[in-house]
């Protein structure tokens, strides 16, 4: 057994506060210290079993801002915590906007060596810190028991009571304490008075290439930018983002949040023909919350995203561009 536990903190509602504590939308993210909010979780001792807690402040920020210079530390970090023999385990409180990124983004970035070795696990919050019943407390409680649970691995998000893969999570609700969903798959496993019931093991994506985190924190970005298919959708957005301009980087990839099955509006599908074969890659996936895009026999000019949601699409383009 390690002897430390470490909470990386990068802000988020979690560490929000508002001045009235009924006001549970019109608060400010980011603004209690990890430090501060951990000191704060009178059980948090007694969940940590002996071992130390180890604070650490990452970032500061509302997660709707989470952007790649944060990504870029924030995986260098876990590494380095992970590589470290006296640490069991490697928490993250983040806010609950774009969480499922994140927890993708580590999970392909990450050595899988490490991740097989001990869990990371990504909790957040619904309430500000300031709420008359914040849920921040008892989700950081159930990611520890989570955490020192032996059957854990790889990147995982606990959220009201339930234990979500990196892959398949995602917010599917605007406001309840319960937002977070694995689609057809449902929850790896719940919290219940601390210990952790298990309905199935993470299967954790293995990277198809070496990282150098180190380098990544100091090279632009490729572009990657996501449309959408509607009624009456047209192809102007996408010629829009592909035709260059000075002020930003070129477009270098491109994902369609397509309707049902991946269906895309015959004049969006023919723009994104014409820039796919001008050199921007393009990754068909789905607006809808369950499911998959179903390949059909015939091999479609457009490849789909493998199951993945758009905006987890766009982090494995994004990967795939830099590798």
């Amino acid at each position: 057994m390690g002897k430390k536990v470490v909470v990386l903190g990068t802000g988020g509602t979690i560490a929000g506060r508002s001045e009235r504590g009924s006001d549970n939308v019109g608060y400010k993210a980011g603004q209690v210290g990890v430090q501060s909010l951990l000191q704060d979780i009178a059980p948090l001792q007694a969940a940590l079993q002996g071992r130390t807690l180890v604070a650490e402040q990452v970032a500061q920020v509302d997660s709707k801002d989470m952007g790649f210079a944060v990504w870029a530390v924030l995986a260098q970090r876990c590494a380095q915590h992970l590589q470290d023999a006296e640490v069991d385990a490697v928490l993250i409180t983040h806010g609950t906007d774009t969480l499922e990124e994140t927890a993708f983004f580590l999970e392909q970035v990450l050595p899988p060596a490490l991740l097989q070795a001990k869990p990371l696990v990504l909790t957040c919050a619904m309430r500000p810190a300031s709420a008359l019943t914040p849920d921040g407390p008892q989700n950081v409680l159930d990611a520890v028991a989570v955490a020192l649970d032996g059957t854990a691995r790889g990147v995982l998000v606990v959220c009201a009571g339930a234990v979500h893969s990196a892959r398949l999570v995602q917010k599917s609700h605007t406001y309840r304490v319960d937002a977070f969903d694995s689609g057809d798959a449902g929850p790896l496993a719940v919290v219940e008075e601390g210990r952790v019931r298990w309905f199935g093991v993470s299967a954790s994506t293995t990277p198809s290439h070496a990282v150098d985190l180190q380098a990544w924190a100091k090279v632009a970005w490729p572009r990657v930018e996501i449309v959408m298919n509607y009624v009456g959708a047209s192809g102007a957005m996408v010629r829009s983002l592909a035709r260059p301009d000075d002020t930003v980087a070129p477009l270098r990839g491109l994902v369609v949040a397509g309707t049902g099955n991946g269906t895309l509006h015959v004049d969006l599908e023919a723009a994104l023909l014409e820039v796919q074969a001008q050199g921007v890659q393009v990754v068909r996936a789905s607006r809808c919350a369950r499911g998959q895009v179903v390949q059909g026999e015939a091999t479609a000019a457009l490849p789909h995203s493998r199951g993945l949601s758009p905006v987890k699409a766009r982090i494995a383009l994004t990967l795939q561009l830099m590798a």
